[in-house]
């Protein structure tokens, strides 16, 4: 059974940063696509970052100047670097995973729990 796990979350100030971790159980995350979804209250989840089995990353392109994804398969753990927070970055934060890399969240087979950001201004 696949089980996404993120931690990192957190109550910070405007300008912060932020390290969001996702361990992944029973799927290896250098084999499937893992990414990162966000969802601002009222508003849909968006894509925020995903990484492909080969290391190629994308990005939203609003935030590719303030986040970087990474992954350390060895620990079975995909990171999420976000710099510069503002409080529009305010969201709960998602760790995926799925076979064929997409923008759309139906597409992610597999989600975590989710972890709170609040940027407070």
């Amino acid at each position: 059974q696949v089980q996404l796990v993120e931690s990192g979350g957190g109550l910070v100030q405007a300008g912060d940063s932020l390290r969001l971790s996702c361990t992944a159980s029973g799927r290896a995350v250098g084999t499937y696509v893992m990414g990162y979804f966000r969802q601002a209250p009222g508003k849909e989840r968006e894509l925020v970052a995903s990484i492909t089995t080969d290391g190629t990353t994308y990005y939203k392109d609003s935030l590719k100047v303030r986040i970087t994804i990474s992954r350390d398969d060895a620990k079975s753990t995909v990171f999420l670097q976000m710099t510069n927070l503002t409080p529009e970055d305010t969201a709960v934060y998602f760790c995926v995973s799925t076979s064929v890399r997409s923008w759309i969240a139906s597409q992610y087979d597999y989600w975590g729990q989710g972890t709170q950001v609040t940027v407070s201004s």
